[in-house]
């Protein structure tokens, strides 16, 4: 409620138009919308209520309904019981960094109501969902259609669970649905982006063209092909590169853990490949940085500039199947030419407030790793940016190594760790 309100206090002084709130699908959000409802009404600020809608969804209304800024609840792809607060600006992208400095130092200050005759107002926005779906669909040609297509979902009980499946419906794909029932306890459970096993299964036995797996607040997508092999982010970035070169200004952006292979894929297309931090905030910065439009992560988080403000699941998707229509390719065939290099991942609990980016010693096991890797290896030792986690990447043109590797890292990176608690 204080958040709501020092949100509120920041832009109230900046101009006088609403707040959108929109959510995912978890039970905290009605705790968290009725909280931040109050606090922007205190500090005088009408809000429009969403209710549950992608987090690009949100984004795309803060910019089309003049709002002066956006609310997502959302805990993305982790579970139910965690969930957190995210803000949009006025033109559908992040807060900038200095609006953030002021709601901070708000909330520094006493809470306080304006008089009862400023008070917010609050009203629901009932047609969101409606208006949303046409600007995704808005997005391909209007000459495509997805008539041949069966197409699996996995809504993941999150907030695309009555966004995606009319998308493709409308558009004439056949669609089988999973995961797309949410209690507010279920999102993200054994189901979407990060756990694919089941969507996998369904394309077997479905004999689905493509499977689709998004997160729980439906800004990122897995993909699976009519083999039932998993696609990730480095895949599908690479499959709408490839059908975009001419328009992508030169270069790709990716992160620290995007795969070799997908470097030297896009290097192939005779475009650069430039190598953000982990998370979607720094993909954007290094895209404005560049002036290019094209980035994404290996979680499946796509940015493309020329269609949206933010990464979009349901519009990566339709640019994906828009390929496959237009090539008459399938997703094997179209991801053929990229070859992963094997790369594997390993967490480690890790809950202090120690900045790990700046100690000596991971520094000296990162170095001494890559000189065992030569050339054709990384090693990414990084804190999650969601959980209270140390995740450590390995990758090279050896398996066996890449695990003899990783396991190493882990026990020496696990010992430093705990004399730092």
């Amino acid at each position: 409620m204080k958040l709501g309100w020092a949100a509120g206090r920041v832009l109230a002084k900046k101009g006088s138009g609403p707040v959108l709130v929109g959510k995912d699908t978890r039970i905290s959000g009605y705790m968290f919308e009725s909280a931040l409802e109050a606090g922007l009404s205190a500090a005088g600020v009408d809000i429009r209520l969403l209710g549950p809608m992608p987090t690009p969804g949100i984004a795309f209304l803060t910019r089309s309904t003049r709002a002066q800024a956006g609310i997502v609840i959302s805990a993305s792809h982790n579970p139910f019981h965690d969930n957190g607060i995210k803000f949009f600006a006025s033109d559908g992208t992040k807060l900038d960094d200095d609006v953030e400095m002021e709601i901070e130092y708000e909330l520094n200050y006493p809470m306080r109501s304006v008089p009862s005759l400023n008070l917010g107002k609050a009203r629901r926005i009932t047609d969101a969902p409606r208006r949303y779906i046409e600007f995704c669909k808005s997005k391909i040609k209007n000459n495509i259609n997805f008539n041949d297509l069966r197409i699996v979902i996995d809504c993941a009980n999150g907030a695309t669970y009555h966004i995606a499946p009319k998308v493709f419906e409308e558009l004439g794909a056949e669609v089988i649905l999973h995961a797309a029932s949410p209690d507010g306890l279920n999102i993200n459970d054994e189901c979407g982006a990060t756990s694919p096993s089941v969507l996998q299964q369904l394309v077997k036995e479905s004999r689905a063209d493509v499977g689709i797996a998004f997160d729980g607040d439906g800004d990122r997508l897995i993909m699976v092909d009519q083999q039932a092999n998993i696609l990730d982010g480095d895949d599908i970035l690479y499959i709408i590169a490839r059908s975009q070169v001419e328009n992508l200004h030169g270069a790709v952006v990716g992160t620290v853990m995007s795969n070799l292979g997908l470097e030297h894929a896009i290097n192939r297309l005779e475009l650069d490949f430039f190598r953000a931090s982990v998370g979607d905030r720094y993909v954007m910065e290094l895209l404005l940085k560049k002036g290019l439009t094209l980035g994404g992560e290996t979680s499946g988080h796509i940015i493309n500039l020329d269609l949206t403000t933010t990464g979009d699941g349901v519009i990566t998707a339709l640019q994906v199947l828009e390929t496959i229509v237009s090539t008459d390719r399938s997703l094997s065939e179209l991801t053929r030419d990229i070859k992963k290099y094997p790369q594997l991942t390993r967490n480690i609990q890790f809950d202090t407030q120690v900045d790990i980016t700046k100690n000596v010693d991971i520094d000296r096991v990162i170095k001494d790793s890559e000189d065992v890797l030569g050339d054709t290896g990384r090693v990414v030792i990084r804190p999650s940016g969601t959980e209270s986690l140390i995740r450590v990447m390995v990758e090279g043109k050896n398996e066996n190594q890449v695990e003899n590797l990783v396991n190493e890292i882990v026990d020496k990176v696990s010992k430093i760790t705990r004399s730092l608690h």
